[in-house]
């Protein structure tokens, strides 16, 4: 028997732009839900949820943190705070997400396998360029949202603004529950629209939540905007409507239910506000997370695939069904080994049991299962449908990976990683960390899907490839604290690609006598064009049995090594269509190695012949200082050939915000150059937007330089 009701759980994760408030709010959840009896401050790096020394170090989040904490809604609540078993006592298992861009798999993926999320959001700011690509993230896996507009204690705080944000760069689906009283050093309590309630937060901690009727001067705003807010809801429910129109009051039961269901089905995201660093509305989060975000059994049962038959079925929150999990993200522990976190989508899991991994056909033992307080574990038996947890020892897992029953196969979606962006080249300082920095780095790859290592063939050196500088700087910085292993580290590299730009054939044909048996391979190719970041496609056109059916997956293999070497510099081609439509083959001397021979051959003649073109990086860059440097800046932009989309004012603060797209190879080292520009008052965000073309003068240079 599950040991919580599966009604009464919320598995969210907490969204952001970095420095909107993530973490803060996140440790005000576990101080309130009593996890913690003490508030840890990212400024003090004594938080719960960042545990790691960089994380610490750098004040910001880099890692996905999971745990799991109990809330009684405040209006359920006998006394201030209640830790007591009640009906209506909610189970929450909380994932603190990064917001710095280099560690974005961290966010999709924990989005893969949440309900729902908190979108927090900085109140001078609003949106802010992360934040739109996480709230892409929750629209590609239909993740319902809460967004709590944070900070409203700061200079040049206004709720209106970056409420406004929200509705013209998010979603017009916004709607406000909640007004604040007050701004910056004013800014004292909420008024709730729905209860019409004036809530403010008492004690050392804000912990008393204290409801009062609304001040006189916020009045007749809070009934405006309380009749907004009704109407949007009631827009939702047909027989709602119609008591509306009749001028009947819709009972606040319904008016959650009906705002619970829109919430669901992505049709409402429901705004709230607050300071979580002042103590302020924190509360209210939680009691929105339990009123209006799904439990698992309110949202759609998820497909898999029978990897036995190939048919789809649905998998639902049931724990009498067959075990079914998605392994979501894995971690090296120094105390325990290899951690694996998973999200059960149906049935139970029990240790000492064993699960098949549908992606390796391996069967694997779950030795101990552990439900995660950031990095402390508590030890449990069993786990059921709808609850997140980690097992210890996992030999062959990895990051979206299907573990379920060994009787009923099953294999869920996946999680897509983005590909890495820039490259760093790395070597052992000593013998002895030779051996240690290759198993080093291969635990790092598998904890990280965007973490990639290969060998330079020519140099034989060690190659490693991430999402940015800071990524890289981190992966760096954890060899040497980690594990031990001393390397040395060369410039960054950006992580060009080549495609073609026409269509073209070739043929391939590799012949060698030698006395007994020879080698034959011949093949036709022809290279096509495809949309930019479509992949590669390969397609098998032969006919007749030109070729036998043995050697195509030979020609395949030939044809994808060519493509890791390139044809213009080196670098791996992409977004091309390679057909393979003729060739021949001899009796006796035909073989795999001369067909892969043959195709890699006629692959780079036809790629040469379609006009091979060099692609780059190009980065959104968002940039925030004050207007009287806004020539120089810009001045910088231009020469950096860099491509500014909008220049945007953010009063009363009289900064400029610069909206740009820039090449990334221009940009290693802008940190400085801003700061030298703006006299150290400039920032910047920066994330992977699209590949280009290279103009063909810095292409030179760069086929130069590869040389």
């Amino acid at each position: 028997m599950a040991d919580y009701p599966i009604n009464k759980i919320r598995n969210f994760g907490v969204i952001a732009h970095i420095d909107a408030g993530k973490t803060t709010t996140s440790e005000r959840v576990l101080f309130y839900t009593g996890i913690s009896h003490k508030i840890g401050e990212v400024h003090e790096g004594d938080t719960i949820m960042d545990w790691m020394e960089q994380e610490r170090e750098r004040g910001i989040t880099i890692t996905a943190a999971a745990t799991t904490a109990y809330w009684t809604p405040t209006s359920h609540q006998p006394s201030v705070i209640s830790h007591q078993q009640t009906d209506n006592k909610y189970k929450l298992n909380i994932i603190d997400t990064p917001g710095h861009i280099d560690f974005t798999i961290e966010v999709k993926r924990s989005l893969r396998v949440l309900d729902g999320a908190v979108v927090v959001f900085d109140g001078v700011a609003g949106v802010e360029p992360q934040s739109e690509t996480n709230w892409r993230y929750a629209d590609d896996y239909q993740v319902p949202r809460i967004c709590f507009i944070n900070k409203l204690d700061r200079l040049g705080a206004s709720f209106e603004r970056s409420f406004q944000s929200i509705l013209g760069r998010l979603s017009p689906f916004a709607v406000k529950l909640q007004i604040p009283d007050g701004h910056e050093d004013q800014f004292k309590g909420i008024v709730d629209l729905l209860t019409m309630e004036y809530i403010t937060f008492e004690g050392e901690r804000g912990e008393k939540v204290v409801k009062s009727a609304i001040p006189e001067h916020l009045k007749q705003e809070a009934e405006k905007e309380r009749a907004v807010a009704i109407e949007k809801i009631v827009e939702q429910d047909d027989k709602a409507m119609s008591d509306y129109l009749e001028g009947k009051e819709v009972g606040l039961d319904k008016l959650r239910e009906i705002l619970r269901k829109a919430t669901i089905e992505n049709k409402i995201f429901p705004v709230l506000c607050g300071s979580a660093l002042k103590n302020k509305g924190v509360q209210l989060v939680l009691d929105a997370v339990a009123y209006y975000l799904p439990s698992p059994i309110d949202i759609p049962p998820t497909s898999s695939v029978d990897s036995k038959t190939g048919q789809t079925k649905l998998v639902s929150a049931d724990e009498n069904a067959p075990f079914t999990a998605l392994a979501f993200k894995t971690a090296t522990d120094p105390f325990v080994g290899s951690l694996t976190f998973f999200r059960v989508y149906s049935g139970k899991l029990a240790s000492g049991s064993y699960v098949l991994n549908t992606r390796s056909g391996q069967q694997e033992r779950i030795s101990r299962i552990v439900r995660l307080h950031a990095n402390q574990r508590e030890e449990i038996k069993e786990i059921y449908a709808g609850n997140i947890a980690a097992t210890v020892g996992l030999k062959d897992t990895k990051t979206g990976d299907t573990l379920c029953d060994p009787d009923n196969p099953a294999v869920l979606e996946g999680i897509e990683v983005p590909e890495p962006v820039i490259s760093l080249r790395v070597e052992p300082k000593t013998k002895a960390d030779q051996e240690k920095m290759s198993l080093a780095l291969r635990k790092l790859s598998d904890e990280d899907p965007t973490f990639r290592i290969k060998t330079d063939e020519e140099t034989a050196e060690t190659i490693i490839s991430g999402m940015g500088e800071l990524h890289l700087e981190i992966i760096v910085d954890r060899l040497k604290r980690e594990f031990g292993v001393g390397v040395s580290v060369g410039r960054p590299q950006v992580a060009y690609k080549e495609t073609i730009t026409g269509t073209a054939e070739a043929e391939g044909k590799y012949i060698r006598q030698s006395g007994g048996r020879g080698q034959y391979g011949h093949v036709w190719l022809r290279v096509e064009p495809k949309d930019r970041s479509s992949g590669f496609e390969f397609v098998n056109a032969i006919r007749g049995g030109a070729i036998p059916e043995e050697f195509i997956n030979p020609c395949e293999k030939g044809v994808r090594e060519a493509l890791d070497k390139g044809v213009v510099a080196g670098f791996p081609m992409v977004d091309m269509k390679v057909t393979l439509y003729d060739g021949s083959y001899h009796d006796v001397d035909s073989s795999e190695i001369a067909f892969k021979i043959a195709s890699s051959t006629a692959l780079g003649e036809a790629a040469r012949r379609a006009k091979a073109i060099l692609l780059e990086p190009i980065m959104k860059v968002e940039i925030i200082m004050p207007d009287n440097f806004m020539g120089e800046v810009t001045g910088d932009l231009a020469s950096r050939r860099g491509q500014i989309l909008s220049i945007n004012d953010r009063s009363p603060l009289n900064l400029k915000v610069v909206d740009s797209r820039v090449p990334l190879s221009e940009m290693f080292g802008y940190a400085t150059s801003l700061r030298s520009l703006t006299e150290g008052r400039g920032t910047f965000n920066m994330e992977f937007d699209h590949y280009e073309p290279v103009p063909n003068n810095i292409a030179e240079l760069i086929k130069e330089g590869k040389k």
